[in-house]
């Protein structure tokens, strides 16, 4: 091998150093660190938010958990409940986090141990939030989609996103629903399968009934399950009372 061939080879395998990384640990359990006031936003009843991931993880079946940190950078905070993690048809658990920019404001991103595996768009503006739902194989094809609330005080939209290859791609909309009011310190709702079918539970927009929302591939469609009477009736609603 001449002395050129041996520097463009050498070159290659440096810049390769780094670029493959290995199969990320698995995922036992998932919680926000780092508490911090650097997003004045506080929709969520106070004007803290997180500036880490804390993951337990494994590295293979006999090995001893460990924890790893995922810091976020200065204009990014986690404006979350607390993290999900979720079965999405991948190899191991990932964890879905509501992440939200300074100056665009929030998106639904999955996480593995070594970061972000993908996200939807930021909303756009600061101060903007999203909140979510859940995460099931709603159609029943195979693949699982990842639903919530997009602004749920102002826009009020379902929106619903579908997990695929390591990507999300929104698959339907559907407006004047909520799952949330400003201050509360949860969100309401969820997904629930009574007689093998999944449904997702949320608030009409003014906050007066409870739907239960499905989807069939295609679409969105919803059908009233009675009055909203606090946290209970959605308590009753989930446990499919």
């Amino acid at each position: 091998m001449r002395l050129w061939q041996r520097s463009i080879l050498a070159l290659l395998l440096t810049l390769g150093q780094g670029a493959i990384a290995g199969p990320a640990p698995t995922i036992l359990a998932a919680e926000y660190a780092e508490p911090t006031t650097r997003y004045t936003h506080g929709i969520l009843g106070d004007a803290i938010e997180w500036g880490a991931l804390r993951l337990k993880v494994k590295d293979c079946t006999d090995c001893p958990a460990r924890q790893i940190l995922l810091r976020l950078p200065q204009h990014r905070v986690f404006e979350d409940v607390a993290p999900r993690l979720a079965d999405l048809g991948a190899d191991a658990p990932l964890v879905v986090v509501v992440e939200s920019d300074l100056s665009k404001g929030a998106r639904l991103a999955i996480y593995d141990a070594n970061g972000v595996v993908t996200a939807t768009p930021f909303i756009g503006t600061r101060n903007r939030w999203l909140a979510p739902i859940g995460a099931a194989d709603l159609d029943g094809d195979g693949r699982v989609e990842l639903a919530y609330i997009d602004r749920p005080h102002l826009a009020k939209t379902l929106r619903l996103w579908r997990f695929e290859d390591n990507r999300l791609a929104e698959v339907a909309t559907l407006p004047g629903l909520t799952n949330h009011r400003i201050g509360e310190t949860d969100i309401a709702g969820g997904i629930r399968s009574c007689d093998d079918r999944p449904e997702m539970i949320v608030a009409t927009a003014d906050w007066s009934r409870l739907m239960a929302v499905t989807f069939d591939g295609t679409q969105l469609q919803k059908r009233d399950i009675g009055p909203h009477k606090g946290r209970k009736s959605f308590r009753a609603a989930l446990a499919c009372n």
